[in-house]
């Protein structure tokens, strides 16, 4: 176990920087001599997933499942992949890591994530709020009891948790995206139109955060700022459908109605949801 355990810390700092190939290179050795191991199981499918092989991953994370681990940190990571993937016993796992680990914050985290995206609201602010307890300064944590208020219909509450996020963690653009759309759905339109604006920056092959900052830009009176996001949409690695980006422009050209009405009645409502439900 401690050869194992000494590969397992090695493939761990890989991930932490972001370097997915060398660690799963490192875990498929070591799969080699422990095929069975729950921790080499679940980790080589979160860095299977983080490649982009989700079939590969799935089937690591089923594995581990198999193998019956104890261990509520390998449950959370399991369970957490296979909520990914919508497995029917993702739940399971993931309870069954809250109950064996209740003063374990990744596995009141992650059960309370898959609960809010289950809809199952109290019980998964139950959670939430138990791991936040757990550990306060982890924006992690933060992140996803604001996604779960915002889910939940909370806004005034969503915005709150994301902004304490955006203070902890200042480069989490992702958090900065979601946070300017609940501005749009609560009609704080040069919040949502900075912060997006902001995020767009931060987010430059995010076609659809670049669409939203400029419908938002345009909205608050922006037009500068509106024409600057739009003209930038077509150098975004990930494309938005052609159709969309036209109107946008013809709505900005429109004017700051026109722009608005886009937003708020189509783009941002589906956006927000469709991010909120991203897995953790």
């Amino acid at each position: 176990m401690a050869d194992v355990q000494q590969l397992l810390d090695e493939a761990l700092s890989l991930g932490e920087e972001g370097r997915w190939e060398e660690m799963a290179d490192l875990l498929r050795v070591a799969l080699r001599d422990h095929e069975d191991d729950p921790y080499v199981l679940s980790w080589l499918g979160v860095a299977e997933r983080e490649l982009g092989n989700d079939g590969v991953a799935y089937e690591f994370f089923k594995r581990c499942w198999a193998a019956e681990p104890l261990d509520p940190h390998v449950l959370a990571v399991c369970g957490a992949g296979l909520a990914a993937f919508d497995d029917p016993e993702a739940g399971s796992v993931l309870r069954a890591a809250a109950l064996t680990g209740p003063d374990v914050p990744i596995a009141r985290l992650q059960y309370g994530a898959y609960l809010a995206r289950e809809g199952l609201f109290a019980e998964a602010l139950e959670q939430l709020n138990a791991a936040v307890e757990l550990d306060p300064e982890d924006p992690t944590i933060r992140g996803e009891l604001g996604i779960a208020l915002a889910l939940k219909g909370d806004l005034a509450g969503a915005a709150e948790a994301m902004e304490a996020v955006l203070e902890m963690a200042p480069d989490d653009s992702w958090t900065r995206v979601l946070l300017g759309l609940v501005y749009v759905e609560t009609g704080s339109m040069e919040e949502a139109a900075e912060t997006l604006i902001r995020a767009a920056e931060e987010r430059t092959d995010d076609g659809e955060a670049l669409v939203l900052a400029a419908l938002a830009a345009a909205a608050a009176g922006w037009s500068d700022a509106a024409e600057d996001a739009i003209a930038r949409v077509e150098y975004a690695a990930e494309n938005v459908d052609a159709e969309v980006v036209e109107e946008a422009r013809e709505r900005i050209e429109d004017g700051a109605d026109a722009a608005r009405q886009m937003l708020t009645e189509t783009l941002a409502p589906a956006a927000l949801h469709d991010r909120l439900m991203q897995p953790l």
